[in-house]
């Protein structure tokens, strides 16, 4: 690595535009690493949270390939890119693979006018009568390609840069294959998905190129400190903390209550202290466990019935783990590519 490359801020790349880019934005500022741009135009920005780390925007595509050739140190994108990339001896990691957003799917999409085609087997059925090379137009050829090279389908791959979805109809290609998240615009194009035509299911992940997390200390520090951000968000959405004060006569007394009359009972178990009452000759202390928010109204009622009140429920904003597994794993990963 050079002298340089040491110098320089980490990079990070995110989604330019649409709605990954959006969501991509909400879910930093929600994880506690708001992006700063001062310039909407501008293709830099920056984390004031991470001082030497700087956000470049690109394409969803574009953001693998400059994480594959280093370029860019980190990029987040979709798994559906990243998979369309994947191959032998691969220069870049998938750090996190499920930051929760950007769901959809890659699918094939057949015409709405073709009724006896159904599934798949059906569909090869179909186009191996038309005696010449079966159509599909995608951007995914590579996955297309993977998905039918065990059936006998005779199929040639159409490039399609702009609109996948009118191909069909203007004659273009028998069928299509591209990610869907609603429906609606193959709907809209007068196009439906088959049974057994999933490729595989897809949402946003952060990718890291591999040499410069064996070769730079910084981008490694980095790659933890994105982790721990994340996964204490991704962790604490899910999550309330609820309160209550009960009676009682010590600590371990409210506790034993709480392990026998209840089925919820926090990550570890109640948080206890005690709370000074004025004029009162009976031990008040407080409780807070940390629930769901499916199990709210499950927790507050369990907590009223043995004598909890004024029970207050608060939203989680981060729960940080002791090491996240996922750094774990990522040093295992790094450790074994070390040894190639």
């Amino acid at each position: 690595m050079s002298t340089e490359t040491q110098q320089r801020n980490i990079r990070i790349s995110l989604p330019s535009k649409g709605r990954l880019a959006e969501d991509c934005l909400d879910f930093l500022e929600e994880s506690g690493l708001k992006i700063y741009k001062p310039n909407p135009r501008q293709y830099e920005a920056r984390i004031p949270a991470l001082p030497g780390v700087t956000v470049i925007f690109q394409r969803a595509t574009d953001i693998v390939t400059s994480v594959q050739d280093g370029s860019i140190d980190f990029g987040i994108t979709g798994y559906d890119v990243v998979a369309e990339s994947s191959g032998e001896d691969l220069d870049f990691v998938i750090i996190h693979n499920a930051l929760g957003f950007g769901n959809c799917s890659l699918n094939l999409a057949v015409p709405e006018g073709w009724g006896n085609v159904s599934s798949v087997a059906s569909l090869i059925e179909f186009a191996n009568q038309l005696n010449r090379p079966f159509r599909i137009a995608t951007k995914y050829k590579n996955l297309v390609t993977k998905f039918f090279e065990p059936t006998n389908l005779d199929f040639q791959l159409v490039s399609s840069e702009g609109t996948v979805e009118i191909a069909p109809a203007i004659g273009y290609a028998d069928m299509i294959c591209d990610v869907v998240s609603s429906g609606l615009t193959l709907s809209d194009n007068r196009l439906r998905m088959i049974d057994g035509g999933k490729i595989l299911d897809s949402q946003a992940v952060l990718i890291a190129n591999k040499n410069t997390l064996l070769s730079n200390t910084e981008a490694l520090k980095t790659a933890r400190i994105l982790i721990e951000y994340f996964e204490a968000h991704l962790i604490a959405k899910d999550k309330l903390a609820v309160f209550a004060n009960m009676r009682g006569d010590n600590p371990q007394v409210i506790a034993q209550k709480i392990f026998d009359s209840t089925t919820i009972q926090g990550l570890q178990g109640p948080t206890i202290s005690q709370v000074i009452v004025k004029n009162d000759d009976q031990n008040w202390f407080a409780v807070n466990i940390i629930v769901s928010k499916a199990e709210m109204y499950k927790a507050v009622n369990e907590l009223r019935a043995i004598g909890g009140s004024g029970v207050i429920v608060v939203p989680v904003s981060y729960v940080f783990d002791e090491e996240p597994p996922r750094y774990r794993s990522l040093l295992e990963k790094l450790a074994l590519a070390h040894m190639k």
